[in-house]
């Protein structure tokens, strides 16, 4: 492989052009880079006007065979990558300048690039997130079905969505979305596109929330998914990950997808009795660039 097979441009019309049937080759893998270059589409300032991040595909035989991207915030996200791959863009990207704060890609992949990033920059990685990526099988409703309806949210929930979105985040630990709710920045945190579904007491009363993105490619991921901890072990979470999975089955999605935590094996058993099968695992890691020299 060279280093002239990867092709790099600002013009995300340009990259989806080129590398846009590979994205869909595999919507459910490659949810993450879906999702968050359809966000860096449709959030331009105007049709015609910039867009800070960078796009990559890797292209030879005529195929696109991976990609990258790296947004202004630095987020470094990666399709799989042989270490060969890996390696060489690494090496392509530190010598064009670039400083990626993080990367997030499949497991081994995220590790390849972190060991070459360090070998070529001295930048030191930091593992900051595991997780379990599963893909919808067979939709099995819980049984026995708690008691409650799901529903579709509205204007008039925005309160309660915003409020548990942010205890969500609190119980995982995501400071940077915390930051941008608390500074009323909703449309720029991840959770802004999202589609809520409520499961809700025969009064009303929300018990449980799930939120799905639009569908993509024929993909769409449920995330997050968020019981109040007073109100858990009743079945809620189960319920209501059904009717949002449902809700994107009937929007079209041929992969619906979500993220588990790996230390949770509460959370991984109910994924999978609900009809969810482990497909991959990804990893994320950060990266700091003062780190005293070794000696």
């Amino acid at each position: 492989m060279l280093l002239e097979d990867w092709h790099l441009t600002h013009d995300v019309d340009d990259f989806l052009a080129r590398a846009g049937d590979f994205l869909r080759s595999r919507p459910a893998l490659h949810n993450t880079p879906l999702t968050d270059i359809e966000k860096l589409r449709i959030r331009r300032p105007d049709a015609r006007g910039p867009i800070t991040a960078v796009f990559g595909w890797l292209e030879f035989g005529g195929e696109v065979h991976a990609i990258f991207y790296l947004t202004s915030r630095g987020r470094l996200g990666l399709t799989p990558l042989s270490d060969e791959q890996t390696e060489v863009l690494a090496a392509h990207l530190a010598v064009l300048g670039h400083s990626p704060a993080n990367v997030i890609a499949d497991h081994d992949t995220a590790s390849a690039f972190a060991d070459s990033w360090q070998r070529h920059t001295g930048a030191a990685p930091a593992l900051f997130w595991r997780t379990h990526l599963y893909r919808l099988g067979t939709l099995t409703p819980p049984q026995p079905r708690p008691e409650g309806r799901g529903r579709l949210t509205d204007g008039a929930d925005r309160e309660d969505v915003v409020r548990w979105c942010r205890e969500f985040c609190v119980d995982v630990g995501e400071q940077s979305s915390i930051d941008l709710i608390d500074a009323g920045s909703w449309d720029d945190s991840r959770f802004g596109d999202r589609h809520f579904t409520f499961w809700e007491a025969f009064d009303g009363t929300p018990v449980s929330m799930a939120a799905a993105t639009s569908v993509i490619g024929g993909m769409v991921r449920v995330d997050p998914v968020y019981t109040p901890a007073h109100l858990r072990g009743r079945g809620y979470a189960a319920a209501v990950t059904v009717e949002a999975s449902r809700a994107a089955l009937a929007a079209g999605a041929t992969d619906v997808v979500l993220f588990t935590d790996p230390d949770n094996p509460t959370s991984n058993a109910l994924y999978q009795r609900i009809g969810y099968v482990h497909l991959a695992d990804f990893a994320g890691y950060r990266f700091s660039y003062d780190a005293p020299a070794a000696g």
